[in-house]
């Protein structure tokens, strides 16, 4: 995700970010100015008389009513995507405060000296969660390439070989974290039910958070309502010259692209964010978000050894 300075509006007008649509729209601004300049040429030389001029003044009026037609779909094809990525960064807010809210319960449950070392791999299992569940999200595995030097010395090394063979690593991680608490309680059954429960509804949390994030991930906009969109942006274009070139001249070529660079830009930001997981610029930043439960993670575990 870009970080920025919102009222910087200087740095805004008279940069261009790399990210930006101007890059990948300017191939088919260069071809759609071409083509006005054309048309262009074509009614004022060949077809310029009273009559030409009358019947597109005449499409104008259906054409100004397409154009606010336009303008509804695209303003939901944006809300609808701005609310999947908007629901993608409350689910992860949510997953920090749940993993979270596990460490408290693990650093107040098990406090004694002899739960040191039960308290470390719980706390590592849960710091690395969200690694697993972002790159679940995007269709990669945690596996022995990518991991093979953070885990030599870790508590929870054991865990990784089943880790590596199952189809779904957020639920194998998940499954083992449950195990381990259940079994903690089992060998003391001096403690609290109420304890357990209270972490087990913390863990169904996890899942919940997965499913809820799959779900956005694995359900992308209607085809055809997006097609539709494409297809409707193309010919609000190309009539465009049509309708406005006795008009406006040789300007029309100009505010052509300008318009095409306008509607075009919102439909692929709209694509982009609408599955905030890819990794894109403009996407979550769940590299950062994960380091924050690691840090918690690492806090809470240092103050109770410390202690």
């Amino acid at each position: 995700m870009i970080s920025y300075n919102p009222k910087d509006w200087f740095t805004f007008i008279f940069r261009i970010h790399k990210t930006e649509t101007l890059r990948e729209l300017w191939p088919l601004l260069v071809a759609i100015g071409a083509y006005s300049l054309g048309l262009e040429y074509v009614e004022e030389l060949l077809l310029k008389n009273k009559i030409t001029i009358q019947r597109t003044q005449n499409i104008g009026i259906v054409y100004s009513i397409l154009g606010f037609t336009l303008s509804l779909f695209l303003v939901f094809r944006t809300n609808t995507a701005y609310d999947r990525w908007w629901e993608g960064r409350k689910l992860w807010g949510q997953l920090i405060n749940t993993n979270r809210n596990l460490l408290i319960q693990i650093s107040t449950f098990l406090n004694q000296p002899s739960d040191a070392k039960k308290r470390e791999t719980l706390g590592e299992l849960i710091a690395l969660f969200p690694t697993v569940l972002r790159l679940h999200l995007k269709d990669e595995r945690i596996s022995p390439e990518n991991t093979k030097k953070e885990i030599e010395n870790s508590s929870i090394y054991v865990y990784y070989e089943g880790l590596y063979k199952s189809t779904h690593q957020p639920l194998y991680l998940a499954e083992q974290l449950l195990k381990l608490v259940k079994g903690h309680f089992y060998e003391n059954p001096e403690k609290n039910g109420f304890e357990l429960e209270l972490m087990r509804t913390e863990l169904t949390a996890w899942m919940d958070i997965c499913g809820a994030c799959e779900r956005i991930k694995n359900t992308p906009i209607p085809f055809n309502y997006s097609v539709f969109i494409k297809k409707f942006i193309f010919i609000y274009v190309m009539l465009f010259p049509v309708v406005y070139s006795t008009q406006l001249g040789l300007m029309i070529a100009p505010v052509t692209m300008f318009i095409l660079y306008v509607l075009a830009s919102i439909e692929l930001i709209a694509e982009e964010i609408e599955n905030p997981f890819n990794g894109d610029d403009n996407d979550l930043p769940l590299e950062q978000l994960s380091g924050v439960i690691e840090r918690s993670a690492d806090q809470i575990l240092l103050k109770n050894q410390s202690k």
